[in-house]
This record gives structure tokens, C-alpha cells and sequence, in this order.
């Protein structure tokens, strides 16, 4: 109700109810992409991003604002749900991976964004999360794997790991406008062999800390927020506001598997939308290729060292059950 208030005061004193006529789209899109964002640990970015800048035409500067704009609403929302509902996150991971993030954000705004190509961006991550997937199956081949439920204290090398991790994701979501939230989520699921039921709403409230960053800073003390995505922003605030924090209850009642299963179907829509809709060169399947072999390897490794810092933490954080 906060929120609509506020943005009722603004379509009201500014008379910009023509908006969301010009909007509509992405009033639309955004039904879907926020409640994918308090669902997985794919932020709305990632819906937004590739439907503004291949279905619609729109600048990936624009694009990129937007999607920082309108999940610091939303994915806001859906951290709010999540903090009181006391749905359980790790707090520990938050916290470093959040000041990597939040560094990340603003040097890649600053000194990486404008010097890198939307498309190949796009082509990278979108195989990188798919080789993400691929491992995500074969770790969950059997559902009965040893997870921890909540991650014991974490040595100097793990937080330097994590604000590492941090600092890269910042990056990507400068460049896209979401990807420290699942960057983040690979690492905690398959390094640290945490649930993926505690890392889905950790990689929620991260990406909301991290959206608000990178807008405040872009529209604060960077060049400033495109003034078209304000267009899109109206139109969408309404929606998500509702459907991110709808996700995040969704997926509390939902069990492990089924939520692995909802990010890896998430994640496949992406990559197909994105093969169809990015015109595709050899280049960019050599691109594509070479990043999903080489993610694909390094998930895959990954997870075998995190499944072995399980079973050497096995104990009161530790569990076999599909929650």
C-alpha cells in the first residue's frame, strides 16, 4: 500500500496517466518477470533485459536502467515478505557477497558498461547460466544429496570468495541489470553445498540491495537514469510490487527438487528465447559454445568440491531431506 500511494501521487501531481498507455508492454512482461524474481534466483532483470531490448527494440542502456529501477521496487518488496516472514537466508553470505555486489555495480557502471557490447553480453550469460543448469541436474540426480540447511562460520577464504563473486556479479549487473543474484546462488548451491531452498530467497534479497545501489548510484552520482526508462518504470511499478512479493511466497511452501526444477525450466526459456531472438553469427556461437563448455566444467567441479565441504561439515547444519 506504501508503494502504491507513492506512485499514485506521482501519476496524479504529474498527470502521466498517457504512460501507461505507452507502457503497456511491459506492465505485461513484468506480471511475469516479478514474480520470477522473488520465485528464483533470477532477478525481473532477466526478463526485462532480453523482452526490452530484442522484442521491443529498446537501447540496453535503457533496458539496463530499468531493470535496476524496477527491481528495486520489487525485488525490495519481495526482501520485505521474505525478512517477515522469516523465511530462513544466510545471513552470512548476504553480507559479503553484498559489499562485493554493491563495489561491482557501481565500477562496472562507471568503467565497463559503456566499453562492452549488449548482444555478446547476453550471448555469455545466458550459456553461462545454461551450463549452470546442466550441473544443477546432475548434482540433483539424487534427491536425497547432502545439503546444509545453513552455513557454518565462514573462514577468511570463503568471505574473500564471496566478495570476490560479489564484485563480478556487481559487474554483470551493470552490464544487464541482474546476475549477482544467481552468480551468487551458483556458488552458494553448488561450492558451499548449501539448499537451494535457502539460497532461492538469499539471492532475492541480495538483488534487491544490489538494484537499489546501482540506481541510486547511476541516478545520483553517474551519468543518470535514461529518462525513457522512467516511461516503463510507471507502467510496471503497479505489478510488481504485487507479483515479487507473490513469488517469494510461492516458493516457501515448495519443496527443494520443485524449486531446482522451476530455475532450471527458467533458466532453458531464457537461453532458447535468446538463441531466437539474438541474431546469431559465428561469432556468438563459437561465443556461446566455448562459455557453455567452459561453465559447464567449472559448475561440475565446483559442485564436487562443495559436496565434499558437506560431508566434512556433516552435523547439526547439515541434512539429507527434500525441503
Amino acid at each position: 500500500m506504501v508503494v502504491w500511494t507513492g506512485w499514485l501521487i506521482l501519476m496524479i501531481t504529474g498527470d502521466r496517466w498517457a504512460l501507461l498507455a505507452e507502457g503497456w508492454p511491459m506492465t505485461l512482461t513484468m506480471i511475469v518477470g516479478s514474480f520470477i524474481a522473488g520465485a528464483t534466483s533470477e532477478g525481473g532483470g532477466a526478463v526485462a533485459f532480453p523482452v526490452m531490448t530484442l522484442g521491443l527494440g529498446i537501447t540496453p542502456a535503457v533496458a539496463r536502467d530499468f531493470s535496476l529501477m524496477i527491481q528495486s521496487i520489487g525485488m525490495t518488496a519481495a526482501a520485505f515478505t521474505i525478512v517477515r516472514t522469516r523465511t530462513p537466508i544466510s545471513w552470512r553470505a548476504l553480507r559479503w557477497a553484498s559489499l562485493g555486489g554493491a563495489a561491482g555495480v557501481i565500477l562496472g557502471l562507471e568503467f565497463v558498461a559503456p566499453f562492452v557490447p549488449p548482444p555478446s553480453v547476453k550471448v555469455l550469460f545466458t550459456s553461462l547460466w545454461l551450463s549452470f543448469a546442466v550441473a544443477l541436474v546432475l548434482i540433483n540426480r539424487n534427491h536425497d544429496r547432502a545439503i546444509l540447511e545453513r552455513l557454518p562460520a565462514l573462514e577468511n577464504h570463503q568471505r574473500a570468495l564471496l566478495v570476490g563473486v560479489g564484485v563480478v556479479g556487481g559487474v554483470i549487473t551493470s552490464l544487464t541489470g541482474s546476475g549477482l543474484d544467481i552468480l551468487t546462488f551458483s556458488v552458494l548451491v553448488l561450492g558451499f553445498g548449501l539448499s537451494e531452498k535457502v539460497g532461492t530467497p538469499t539471492s532475492v534479497v541480495l538483488m534487491a540491495g544490489n538494484a537499489v545501489v546501482g540506481a541510486v548510484w547511476k541516478g545520483t552520482f553517474g551519468a543518470g537514469l535514461e529518462p525513457e526508462a522512467w516511461m516503463w518504470w510507471y507502467a510496471a511499478v503497479p505489478v510488481v510490487v504485487v507479483g515479487a512479493p507473490l513469488g517469494a511466497r510461492f516458493i516457501q511452501g515448495q519443496p527443494r527438487i520443485r524449486i531446482v526444477a522451476f530455475l532450471i525450466f527458467s533458466i532453458l526459456a531464457q537461453f532458447l528465447a535468446g538463441i531466437l531472438i539474438i541474431p546469431q553469427t559465428p561469432e556468438r556461437i563459437a561465443l556461446s559454445v566455448v562459455t557453455f563448455s567452459i561453465g559447464a566444467t567449472v559448475f561440475v567441479v565446483m559442485s564436487q568440491l562443495g559436496a565434499a565441504r558437506v560431508r566434512r561439515a556433516a552435523g547439526p547444519y547439515s541434512s539429507t531431506t527434500q525441503v
